[in-house]
């Protein structure tokens, strides 16, 4: 069975008019049970994750400085969210949200987190409407217990994954490839394993080449027990913050690559949201939407 963690808190209160669309949380859910993709059964409600797993993975000052919320005005406006207590809960169950997924596709082949994706979360500080990074976290809780020996992680975002490269750059068990807009957020790149920097306005046909040609590639090279895929939909031409060209039916047949690739070479996947700022709502549920659809028929 598809596993899927969400629970509601998911969907937290932002100020009127702030530009990350929160509301996506509570519609994709409710998209996916509606048209029978899934029933509640697939659902699972993530709980707090452990402050130890947190400092696994992230600095201990910059722990208690979110727990006590005592980030400067400045850290906390890098985060583009205003933090409050609620923002923090939030944060911890997403990511034991995404330990848990990686734990159940360990199961059952793949599964999959509602939210999640925040790859420009540092060891030591957050950017980008990412406050901790679920990918590394869970990286390292597989890594720690002997659940895999090496992962890839496999960023589709538009925006580089800066914070995961950053956090595993000495780490040679995680091998980080980001597809990216070259010229898009972080205007300041760090150096993921691989980084693939695409033009603005890049098509769906030269993206899906190039990606088909990368992960083939990977697969050999890092031979992966284990992928982290970051399902960003902001490679939507419609998408405010992207900058790329792709149609709908291209960000559908990315992710078709990416989960047909794992299920073929046998290697568990767990998928994880990332961003998606397109003007309508429905593109980035659509889109979404998508992701689950294709781990649904694909792996069951």
């Amino acid at each position: 069975m598809l596993k899927i963690a969400w629970k509601d808190i998911y969907a937290h209160v932002l100020p009127a008019n702030h530009r990350f669309p929160m509301e996506k949380y509570t519609l994709l859910p409710e998209q996916l049970l509606y048209e029978g993709t899934i029933s509640e059964s697939n659902l699972f409600t993530p709980e707090l994750l452990s402050e130890t797993s947190i400092i696994r993975t992230h600095n201990t000052d910059y722990w208690n400085k979110l727990k006590t919320l005592s980030l400067s005005r400045k850290e906390e406006r890098k985060t583009g969210f205003p933090l409050s207590a609620a923002l923090v809960e939030r944060e911890r169950v997403i990511m034991h949200g995404s330990v848990m997924a990686a734990r159940y596709a360990i199961e059952n082949g793949v599964a999959m987190n509602l939210a999640g994706g925040t790859h420009h979360s540092f060891t030591d500080r957050g950017e980008g409407f990412c406050l901790l990074n679920d990918i590394a976290i869970a990286a390292h809780d597989l890594l720690d217990n002997g659940l895999a020996k090496q992962i890839l992680v496999v960023d589709l975002d538009v925006h580089q994954g800066n914070g995961t490269a950053q956090i595993f750059e000495n780490e040679p068990r995680v091998f980080t490839f980001s597809m990216h807009g070259a010229a898009n957020y972080p205007l300041h790149k760090e150096k993921s394993d691989l980084d693939v920097g695409l033009k603005d306005g890049t098509d769906d046909n030269t993206y899906l080449s190039l990606l088909d040609a990368n992960l083939k590639a990977l697969m050999d090279t890092v031979q992966p027990d284990f992928v982290f895929f970051q399902s960003g939909v902001d490679v939507l031409a419609t998408d405010k913050l992207g900058r790329l060209g792709m149609t709908l039916q291209g960000c559908k047949q990315r992710d078709r690559i990416v989960l047909e690739t794992c299920k073929q070479n046998d290697i568990p996947i767990m998928a994880c949201m990332g961003g998606g700022y397109s003007e309508k709502v429905a593109h980035i549920v659509e889109a979404h939407a998508n992701t689950f659809r294709l781990a649904q028929e694909i792996f069951f």
